[in-house]
C-alpha cells in the first residue's frame, strides 16, 4: 500500500542527514579523539530533533502565514550553516586521516608540538561556533511555541523508484479536431498565396501547444511530404543566431562553426533552395515584427508548401506573423482531463476497476481547468496510490485556494511539489538553477545533486549514483521533467517557474539581477558571455555562503574568457563552495593555489580550459567527488599526490591529448568510480590498477611495454559496465594475461573493443590464442576488433551461443586473416561492418554459419545495416561463393545497403 500523502518539508531532509551525522559512530570518536564538547554535540541533536518533529506543520501552515513562512526560510539558512559547520569539522578529520598526523612516531617533537597547538586552536574555535549555532537553533524553538507548531502525526511519504517509466511523448487527448485542421493545412501546398505557410498555435502556458506541435512533427505522413524538417527552441531569451544555426545544422545534418548571422542565412538560403520544408519554432516570445522578417528571409527560398509551424502565448506574436488562420488551443474538456490524469495516475491499469477513486479523481480533474501540465502532474502525484482518503486529501487541499495572480504559479502544480517527499523537493528545486528550457542530462544532474548533499549515503545499501537515478526517474514519472531529444530533458517554463519560487532567498540566475541579500545567497548561476569582466561579478560581493558557482553555456559562442580580478580575487573568498565550474573559458590557464582552501568542494568541472597542469593544492579537496579535465588539450600533467583524493568517484580525462602518463599512485583512489581516458596518449595503465575495485566505468585499458599493469589486472575489477577499449594488445600480452583478465565473467559490459597496433605482427598463433582468451560475456551487444593479426578468428566469434546478444559487429584492418567469422546465425545482429581484410579472397559458406555442410537457417536474420571496404581479387573456377553473390544475400537481408 502507497504511503499517505504528507507535505514534507524541503528542509527535513537536510535535519534528518545532520542528525543521523551527529549519531554516527566515527563522529562521535572524533568529538572525544579531539577533546571537543560531546554533550554539546548532543544538546545539538536533540534540538534539530525538536525542530524537525515540527516541520511537516510549519510546511502546511506557512502556505497561508506569512509568519510561518519566515521561520521556516530563517531556519533552512541556520540549517544549512550547521551542515557547512559539521562539514568542516568532517574535512578536519580526513585531513588527519590523509596526512597521518595520528602516527606521531613519525613526527619530530617540535613538530608534533606545532601540529597539537595548531590544530587545538581549530577544535576550540568549534567548540564555539557549535556553541553559538546552538543558541541560534534555540530560538527557533522557542518561536515555534508563538507560532503554535505542533507535531503532525502520519506516515513518511515512501520513495518509490517505478519499475517502469512514463512514455516520453505525452497521450495527446481531446485534440483531435486540432490536429485534424493543422493536418489539412499542413498538408496543403495553397493554404495561403505565399510559398511558405506560417502555422501559429497560440495558448496560455501549460495547454499543450508543444504536445500538439510534436505530434505534428512526428506525423507518419510528413516524411513523405517534406524534404526537410527542423525543430528549434526559441524561449524567451530570442537569439537568432542560434536558432538559424539549429535549423542550419538540423537541415545539413552536420555541426556548424559559423557565428555570423548573415553567414548562416545565405548557407541556410541554399539548402532550403527548391525544397519542401517543415519548420517549428517552439515557444515564440518576440513581438518585434523587424526580428521576425530577419529570421524568416530565408525560408523564402523553400518550394511553394513549406510550412513553419510556431507556437506561442502571445497573440501578438501570432498576428505578426499569420499568413493561414491562427489556431487558438483551447483548455481540455473534464473528461479528456480526467482521460490524461487517470492514464498518469494507474498508467495501464482499468482506471473503472476504482470507482470510488474514478469519482473524486473526476474532480481533481475539474480542478485542472483543462492545464493537461496540471492533469499530468497532479497524475503523477498520485501513481500507484490506491486510497480514498489521500486522493481526497489532494482535492480539498487549501493550495487550490492560493490566489494564483500573487505569484503566477498554477495551484495544481503547486500541489504536485507540496505533496513530493523531502528529498524530492531538494533535487526538484535544484533543477531550475538552469534557465527556461535549457537541456541537461541526466549523469550531470545526478553528480551535482551528489555535490549538493542532496543524495543520501549508502540509501537502502545503494550507491549515491543509483539513488540519485532513481529520484531523477521518479521526477520524469511524475512529470516534473520531461524528455527532451535523445538523451537530454527540460522544465516546462511553469514548472521552472515552480522551482524558482520555491528556492527564492536561496538561488540566484545572475542575469535576472533580482533584489536579493546576497550574504545568505546559496547558489548562483549564470549565462556565460564571451568575455566576463570582472563587474560581471560584482554583485557577489560579500556571498559568503555560496555553494554553486555554475556559469551556463547557452549562446552560441566557441570562446569565453572570464576576468582574471574573479580567479585571484573573488574565488578565495568564496570558501564555501562545493559545486566550481570554469568549464569552456579558454583564457584560464592555471587553477590558483588558493582553491585549495575551499575545503568543502565536491564538484569542480575545469574541461576545454587551457590548463598545463594542475597544482597541488587540489589534492587537499578531501571532499572532491567529481573532477572533470575532458579536452584539456594542453594538459601534461595530473599531480603527484592524487592519492589523497579519497572522496574521488569520477575523474574524467578524454581529449587530453598532451597527457601521456597517470600519476603512479591513482591505484589509491579506491572511491573511483568512473575513469574516462579516451583520446588521450598515455602509453599504459599504472601499477596495480586492480587495486580500483569500486571502478564501474574504464573507457580504455591501455596495455603498456614493459612497465605498468597487464590486462591481467581487469579479473580484479569485477564490476565494469558500459563500454570498455582495450588497446595497444600488440604490446607483448601473454595468453595467460588475457585468461585472467576474465572478460566472460564481466556481465554488465555491453560493448567491447579490442584493438592491436599498426605494426607487423610478430607471432600470429600468439595473437590468435589472446584473442581466444578475451572472449566476452554473452551479454555483450557491441563488439570491434581492430588491426588483430591472426590468420583466423576462434570460433567464438561467430557463436550465436557465444554472441546471442550482440547486435553491432566491426571487424577492421585484420589483414592477415584468411577468411571471415561465421556471422550469419547471429540471431538479433543489426549492423554489420567489415574492412581492411587484404587476405580475404573469397567467402565460404562459414560465414552465414555453415560449419559442418548442415542446412542453415535464414542467414543474417535480423541484419539492418551493413558496410564493406574491401575488394576481393576472384580467380576463374572459384567453387565458393563470390563476394558479389555474399553481398546479394546481404542486401537482401537489410533494409539498407551501404557498400562503398
Amino acid at each position: 500500500m502507497a504511503a499517505a500523502l504528507i507535505g514534507e518539508a524541503l528542509i527535513s531532509a537536510s535535519i534528518q542527514v545532520l542528525c543521523d551525522r551527529i549519531a554516527s559512530a566515527d563522529f562521535g570518536d572524533l568529538f572525544r579523539q579531539k577533546k571537543l564538547d560531546e554533550p554539546l554535540l548532543m544538546k545539538l541533536k536533540t534540538t534539530l530533533l525538536t525542530l524537525y518533529a515540527v516541520l511537516n506543520d510549519a510546511e502546511e501552515k506557512q502556505i497561508s502565514n506569512p509568519a510561518v513562512r519566515g521561520w521556516l526560510d530563517d531556519l533552512k539558512h541556520a540549517v544549512l550553516d550547521a551542515e557547512d559547520l559539521l562539514d568542516e569539522i568532517d574535512t578536519e578529520a580526513l585531513r588527519c586521516k590523509v596526512e597521518g598526523e595520528g602516527q606521531t612516531d613519525k613526527l619530530t617533537n617540535k613538530v608534533w608540538s606545532f601540529f597539537s597547538t595548531s590544530r587545538g586552536h581549530f577544535y576550540q574555535s568549534m567548540n564555539v561556533e557549535i556553541q553559538g549555532l546552538l543558541q541560534r537553533l534555540d530560538g527557533f524553538v522557542q518561536q515555534k511555541v508563538a507560532l503554535g507548531l505542533t507535531e503532525v502525526v502520519g506516515r513518511k511519504v515512501s520513495q518509490r523508484t517505478p519499475t517502469t517509466s512514463l512514455i516520453h511523448e505525452p497521450f495527446v487527448y481531446g485534440r483531435d479536431k486540432d490536429k485534424e485542421n493543422l493536418s489539412e493545412v499542413l498538408f496543403s501546398d495553397d493554404a495561403s498565396e505565399d510559398d511558405v505557410s506560417i502555422i501559429t498555435i497560440v495558448g496560455m502556458g501549460g495547454v499543450g501547444k508543444t504536445t500538439l506541435a510534436r505530434a505534428l512533427y512526428n506525423d507518419d505522413k510528413v516524411k513523405d511530404h517534406f524534404t526537410r524538417k527542423s525543430w528549434a527552441c526559441v524561449s524567451e531569451d530570442y537569439d537568432a543566431i542560434r536558432v538559424t544555426k539549429t535549423l542550419l545544422e538540423s537541415v545539413t545534418s552536420k555541426p556548424c562553426m559559423m557565428t555570423d548571422l548573415n553567414m548562416l542565412q545565405v548557407e541556410l538560403r541554399e539548402q532550403l533552395k527548391g525544397k519542401k520544408f517543415l519548420f517549428v519554432l517552439d515557444d515564440l516570445w518576440n513581438e518585434k515584427y523587424f526580428d521576425w522578417k530577419c529570421l524568416q528571409t530565408p525560408f523564402n527560398s523553400g518550394a511553394r508548401g513549406s510550412k513553419v509551424i510556431v507556437t506561442t502565448r502571445s497573440e501578438n506574436v501570432a498576428s505578426l506573423m499569420k499568413n493561414v488562420p491562427i489556431q487558438h488551443l483551447k483548455p481540455l474538456s473534464h473528461e479528456d482531463c480526467w482521460m490524461l490524469l487517470s492514464k498518469h495516475a494507474f498508467g495501464n491499469e482499468n482506471h473503472n476497476a476504482h470507482p470510488t477513486l474514478e469519482e473524486i479523481g473526476k474532480k481533481i480533474a475539474h480542478k485542472c481547468n483543462g492545464l493537461p501540465l496540471a492533469a499530468e502532474t497532479l497524475g503523477g502525484l498520485l501513481r500507484c496510490q490506491r486510497d480514498f482518503q489521500e486522493w481526497n486529501k489532494l482535492l480539498n487541499s487549501s493550495l487550490w485556494e492560493l490566489p494564483y495572480d500573487k505569484s503566477d504559479i498554477l495551484p495544481a502544480l503547486r500541489l504536485s511539489y507540496h505533496y513530493l517527499p523531502a528529498q524530492l523537493k531538494r533535487c526538484f528545486v535544484y533543477c531550475s538553477i538552469f534557465p527556461k528550457d535549457y537541456q541537461f542530462k541526466k549523469e550531470d544532474m545526478v553528480l551535482l545533486w551528489m555535490a549538493e548533499g542532496l543524495i543520501p549515503q549508502g540509501f537502502n545499501g545503494k550507491r549515491m549514483e543509483e539513488t540519485a537515478r532513481s529520484y531523477f526517474d521518479e521526477l520524469v514519472s511524475r512529470s516534473l521533467l520531461q524528455k527532451s531529444g535523445e538523451d537530454g530533458f527540460t522544465m516546462h517554463d511553469l514548472l521552472n517557474d515552480l522551482g524558482q519560487f520555491m528556492s527564492r532567498g536561496f538561488f540566484l540566475r545572475l542575469e535576472e539581477r533580482e533584489s536579493q541579500e546576497v550574504k545568505r545567497l546559496r547558489h548562483l548561476s549564470y549565462a556565460m558571455g564571451e568575455i566576463d569582466a570582472a563587474k560581471k561579478f560584482e554583485p557577489l560581493d560579500g556571498a559568503k555562503s555560496l555553494r554553486t558557482f555554475l556559469p551556463i553555456s547557452i549562446y552560441d559562442l566557441f570562446f569565453f574568457h572570464i576576468s582574471k580580478k574573479f580567479l585571484h580575487d573573488l574565488l578565495p573568498s568564496l570558501k564555501r563552495l562545493r559545486v566550481l565550474s570554469l568549464s569552456r573559458y579558454l583564457n584560464v590557464a592555471e587553477v590558483p593555489d588558493s582553491v585549495g582552501n575551499l575545503i568543502h568542494l565536491r564538484y569542480l568541472d575545469l574541461s576545454e580550459t587551457a590548463i598545463v597542469s594542475l597544482p597541488g593544492a587540489v589534492c587537499t579537496l578531501y571532499n572532491l567527488q567529481t573532477l572533470l579535465l575532458s579536452d584539456c588539450y594542453a594538459l601534461i600533467e595530473l599531480p603527484a599526490d592524487m592519492r589523497k583524493l579519497i572522496n574521488l568517484r569520477k575523474l574524467t580525462l578524454a581529449g587530453c591529448s598532451s597527457l601521456t602518463k597517470l600519476p603512479a599512485d591513482m591505484r589509491e583512489l579506491s572511491s573511483l568510480h568512473y575513469l574516462d581516458v579516451s583520446g588521450t596518449k598515455i602509453e599504459g595503465m599504472p601499477v596495480e590498477i586492480g587495486r580500483l575495485k569500486c571502478l564501474r566505468t574504464l573507457t580504455d585499458f591501455v596495455v603498456g611495454k614493459s612497465t605498468g599493469s597487464s590486462i591481467g589486472e581487469l579479473r580484479e575489477l569485477q564490476h565494469l559496465q558500459g563500454r570498455l577499449r582495450i588497446s595497444k594488445l600488440h604490446n607483448g600480452v601473454h595468453v595467460v594475461d588475457a585468461l585472467e583478465a576474465n572478460l566472460k565473467d564481466k556481465k554488465e559490459l555491453k560493448d567491447l573493443e579490442l584493438a592491436w597496433g599498426v605494426e607487423e605482427a610478430d607471432d600470429s598463433q600468439k595473437e590468435r590464442d589472446v584473442l581466444d582468451k578475451l572472449q566476452p560475456s554473452a551479454n555483450l551487444e557491441k563488439l570491434t576488433i581492430r588491426f588483430y593479426g591472426g590468420f583466423s578468428f576462434p570460433n567464438w566469434l561467430g557463436s550465436s551461443n557465444s554472441f546471442s546478444n550482440i547486435q553491432f559487429m566491426c571487424i577492421s584492418d585484420c589483414k592477415y586473416c584468411l577468411s571471415l567469422p561465421s556471422f550469419g546465425q547471429l540471431p538479433i545482429l543489426k549492423k554489420l561492418r567489415i574492412e581492411g581484410m587484404n587476405f580475404v579472397t573469397k567467402v565460404g559458406d562459414e560465414f552465414y554459419g555453415d560449419l559442418n555442410g548442415a542446412s542453415v537457417i535464414q542467414p543474417f536474420r535480423s541484419l539492418k545495416k551493413w558496410r564493406s571496404m574491401f575488394r576481393l581479387s576472384l580467380s576463374p573456377g572459384d567453387e565458393n561463393m563470390e563476394l558479389s553473390e555474399a553481398e546479394r544475400i546481404l542486401a537482401q537481408s537489410s533494409s539498407l545497403l551501404e557498400n562503398t
